[in-house]
């Protein structure tokens, strides 16, 4: 929704379709957060960056300086602004890459004797759960299934 606006996503969305749309994150440090400085690159020789407005700048604003998107927020931005469905976006994250990487047989479903490392999201797209290796990691109490 930043460097794609919603008109680009969502002509992406319908010609290209969940099963050959990938959705990653090449995150930088500084994933997930809004404000503040962070270093792109190594800490000893990285460059200076600057976060706000939700995206990663070099300092004098002129150019984006890396993503700090999250995973759900790929999903959630594919869903409100690209018009994809929840299971469209997901399988967008999940089964498409590990079916394009050759990753296929182990990752990407939930399946008996694949990987199976769980989100769980609210009504909002935001994570209110996580599973690994079947036991819960990650539980947002307060919000979850509000």
């Amino acid at each position: 929704g930043v460097r794609l606006p919603g008109p680009w996503l969502r002509l992406a969305y319908k010609n290209v379709g969940p099963e050959r749309l990938e959705l990653f994150t090449n995150a930088m440090r500084g994933a997930g957060q809004t404000r503040g400085e962070r270093i792109l690159g190594s800490l000893e020789g990285g460059q200076r960056v600057v976060l706000e407005d939700g995206v990663a700048k070099m300092p004098d604003r002129t150019a984006f300086a890396g993503s700090i998107c999250t995973a759900d927020r790929l999903v959630r931005t594919m869903v409100t602004l690209a018009g994809a469905s929840l299971p469209d976006a997901v399988r967008m994250i999940t089964e498409t890459p590990a079916r394009v990487l050759g990753l296929s047989d182990f990752y990407g479903r939930v399946e008996a004797g694949r990987a199976a490392d769980l989100a769980v999201f609210d009504h909002t797209v935001r994570i209110a759960m996580v599973f690994k290796d079947g036991a819960v990691c990650f539980e947002n109490r307060e919000e979850a299934f509000q």
